[in-house]
């Protein structure tokens, strides 16, 4: 499991620092042609957006995965005992349900179903859809480790 775990990590924080890097060079392109060339970049804005699209999506999976993502902690912070248990069981389920049904099924929906292409660089939007459910399988995955290795804490008495 463990090793499982180290490899996922391994390849999400790969993929976010590639969008990064496209991020980085994307917009000293823009400013480069802007500035220096006196030429703009016609497709940078575009590919800037849809990259920021997909590291946003791919980032918020990795805060899944390291159990950073936001919560509202209020509620399930006073409650104690078998009530904070069932609220908890609750708040995993919502979370799950949400992401399978939204991101999994409405994503590949969503980008089995565009037929259209972007006005710039005539990218598919099926591209651009394949974020939802690729970052919904990311949190499904980092989700099912995480019980995992709480049942393997627990049987191992720790």
């Amino acid at each position: 499991m463990k090793k499982f775990d180290k490899v996922l990590d391994t390849v999400m924080r790969f993929i976010m620092a590639l969008a990064m890097f496209a991020l980085l060079a994307g917009g000293t392109w823009q400013i480069f042609t802007r500035w220096v060339l006196r030429n703009p970049s016609t497709f940078t804005d575009e590919f800037l957006r849809y990259v920021l699209i997909w590291a946003s999506m791919l980032g918020s999976a990795y805060c899944f995965y390291k159990d950073e993502h936001l919560a509202l902690d209020l509620v399930k912070d006073r409650v104690k005992g078998g009530v904070r248990t069932a609220l908890l069981i609750f708040i995993e389920a919502a979370i799950l349900f949400f992401v399978c049904y939204v991101f999994i099924y409405g994503g590949m929906q969503l980008a089995m179903n565009a037929t259209n292409k972007s006005s710039v660089m005539r990218i598919p939007f099926k591209l651009l859809y394949a974020c939802l459910p690729i970052s919904g399988i990311f949190i499904v995955i980092a989700r099912v480790i995480k019980y995992a290795q709480m049942l393997i804490d627990r049987k191992g008495g720790k």
